[in-house]
């Protein structure tokens, strides 16, 4: 992690520059652009870079945002790749031992057969083949249904509510209506960096969050200078937490209403995981008295209701904050096809699909933690997601661990169990309870598997 020009903090996880002067002028080194933003992580180590052919014509006209000139050129491994490695190394020299993978990010489950029916009769309907551009209204008022049943939030949803292609296209977008050259978005540090990666497109800068167990996994909005609050126009939220499964309480998202006006700051909620809620009912934001004044909350169909690669969420609240969104989507995408609108707006109206869906991640993540216990690592059932996150080991037998990277290759070496690792605030490995096992039965089998395994490796912690 470096430092921007006025001391505010940058992480190369987001390799981006200010739209405006050189990087010498502006006395920022360039970042490369990760090879794929999904897996949104910093470099952890290089290797030499082969020979290449001759830069094509256009090499010096990459903007500086990717590189520059020198993009395509740099030699870094980002942490997902170097999963991937050691994962393809492992299987290839114990091919007899199975890959236990906690590493995966995404539902193990297609939509609901009910969902996928919809699907197959839309499809063929000539009427869903044009664009549609900023949503149909089947959709939005399935989503204004949605949240009123499930959060009793009341929404216009023509006016109220807006569809995006996934969220992270949402969150890519928002900053767009709002960033402007030296403008600053606050942002949780472990989390999801797409909108810290758009806010320095625009030639915004991020001020990281951390979230560390002294703080209950809440970020210090006390503590944040007033020099970068006053150019703050961005607070980006994320609850139930990605990775820390921490969870809101109705008092922390009071005072973070308190906060935004106080400090005239527009808050984005990221709602991705909110039906994977497991200490409380499910939370919204816009549940809380003025919330809607002062931001948004944007949802996904994925991880709640195993539509992980349909594509499909929604941003809602202020009107005015929707509309600016809905402009800027405009000229960015033509809509999602009709028919996963038509299929999604089924999903959302039939209640037991989340529900079902929760109860599944909630008995795997009751039995992660249980295995894990036994063996010593510190860890307790999440408030939301299907991620567990818990102290990295460090060491085992006369191996020391520096990182939780360290511990996540051992792992994955030696153990064959993937896992990823986060070093941002602590050394902390992150297991996901969508891991393949068909039924409850196998389920018992890879916990009972791991469990031998992990014990075998003679961990200290």
């Amino acid at each position: 992690m470096g430092a921007d020009p006025d001391g505010i903090a940058l992480q190369a996880t987001f390799p981006i520059l200010a739209l405006q002067g050189s990087p010498r002028v502006l006395g920022i080194t360039p970042f490369p652009i990760l090879p794929n933003q999904h897996h949104r992580f910093m470099a952890t180590t290089t290797t030499p870079t082969a020979e290449t052919a001759a830069d094509p014509w256009f090499q010096d006209l990459f903007a500086q945002r990717i590189g520059g000139a020198g993009y395509g050129k740099g030699n870094e491994i980002y942490k997902f790749e170097l999963i991937k490695r050691a994962k393809r190394q492992a299987l290839a020299e114990h091919p007899e031992r199975r890959m236990l993978d906690f590493g995966i990010g995404e539902n193990d489950e297609m939509a609901p057969e009910s969902v996928r029916t919809v699907m197959k009769r839309e499809i063929d309907r000539p009427e869903n083949r044009g664009y549609a551009d900023n949503g149909i209204a089947a959709y939005k008022e399935a989503v204004a249904k949605f949240m009123q049943r499930e959060f009793g939030v009341v929404l216009d949803p023509v006016k109220e509510i807006n569809h995006c292609i996934g969220s992270k296209t949402a969150y890519a977008m928002l900053p767009a209506a709002f960033i402007d050259p030296g403008d600053v978005t606050l942002m949780t540090v472990p989390g999801y960096p797409v909108a810290g990666t758009a806010t320095r497109w625009f030639g915004g800068v991020v001020h990281r969050l951390p979230l560390v167990p002294e703080n209950d996994f809440f970020p210090d909005l006390a503590g944040i200078p007033d020099d970068v609050l006053a150019r703050t126009k961005l607070l980006v939220l994320c609850y139930p937490n990605s990775p820390t499964g921490k969870t809101a309480t109705r008092q922390f998202y009071e005072s973070v209403v308190d906060f935004a006006h106080k400090h005239r700051i527009i808050v984005v909620q990221d709602a991705a995981h909110i039906m994977l809620s497991y200490d409380d009912e499910p939370l919204s934001f816009l549940s809380i008295d003025g919330a809607k004044e002062v931001g948004v909350e944007v949802h996904s169909m994925s991880k709640g209701f195993h539509m992980i690669g349909w594509r499909l969420g929604w941003v809602c609240g202020h009107e005015k904050i929707v509309h600016a969104f809905a402009d800027v989507k405009d000229n960015c995408d033509s809509g999602q096809f009709m028919a996963i609108q038509k299929a999604g707006a089924a999903a959302l109206g039939d209640a037991t699909i989340p529900r079902h869906v929760r109860e599944k991640y909630r008995r795997r993540l009751e039995k992660l933690v249980g295995v894990l216990r036994a063996i010593g690592f510190e860890c307790e059932m999440p408030g939301g997601t299907y991620f567990l996150y818990t102290k990295s080991p460090k060491g085992a037998g006369d191996r020391v661990f520096a990182t939780a990277q360290d511990a996540s290759q051992f792992l994955i070496h030696d153990l064959s169990i993937s896992t990823v690792p986060w070093d941002d605030c602590g050394a902390y490995l992150r297991f996901s309870a969508t891991y393949e096992a068909e039924d409850e039965s196998a389920e018992d089998d890879l916990m009972a598997e791991t469990h031998t395994r992990l014990l075998r490796a003679r961990l200290k912690f």
